[in-house]
């Protein structure tokens, strides 16, 4: 059975500025001539990388909430620019978002069980799409959406 990656997503406040650094991200391999593959560098392989590549996603935590998921395609071996060993996690670029739950913050991954794991987000209340983020998030701590 799959297991699944959470993982806190520093520096990013909502899920649209996440989609917009990593489209950045591509068009900066791209423009280098190097190919255009999404990765998140980590400084350890996970133990359970088997399980990972067996469907397994990287939840991430935006502003207190699991919001959005990628599909992990492979975890690979690497070396970080000062020699030590690093593992690439190499993400689907498509972004899904899940139902929104709430997490405390954390250091580093935590493995996340599939049968834990939030299920894809269907659509909200009508006229709840073109909400910001910051207030999408408010409502749901108050209990709203």
């Amino acid at each position: 059975m799959a297991v699944h990656l959470l993982k806190l997503c520093v520096g990013v406040d909502s899920v649209a500025r996440l989609a917009e650094f990593q489209a950045a991200r591509l068009e900066r391999l791209r423009a280098a001539g190097e190919r255009p593959v999404l990765c998140h560098v980590t400084r350890h392989m996970p133990r359970r990388a088997a399980e990972l590549r067996e469907g397994g996603s990287l939840y991430w935590v935006v502003r207190g909430f699991i919001a959005v998921r990628q599909r992990l395609l492979d975890c690979e071996a690497r070396t970080n620019a000062e020699g030590r060993p690093s593992c690439a996690l190499v993400l689907d670029p498509e972004l899904v978002r899940v139902a929104p739950r709430a997490c405390r913050p954390f250091q580093g991954w935590r493995y996340l069980d599939a049968r834990k794991a939030p299920p894809d987000a269907e659509s909200g209340p009508a006229g709840t799409e073109d909400l910001p983020e910051e207030m999408a998030a408010e409502l749901r701590t108050l209990g709203l959406l």
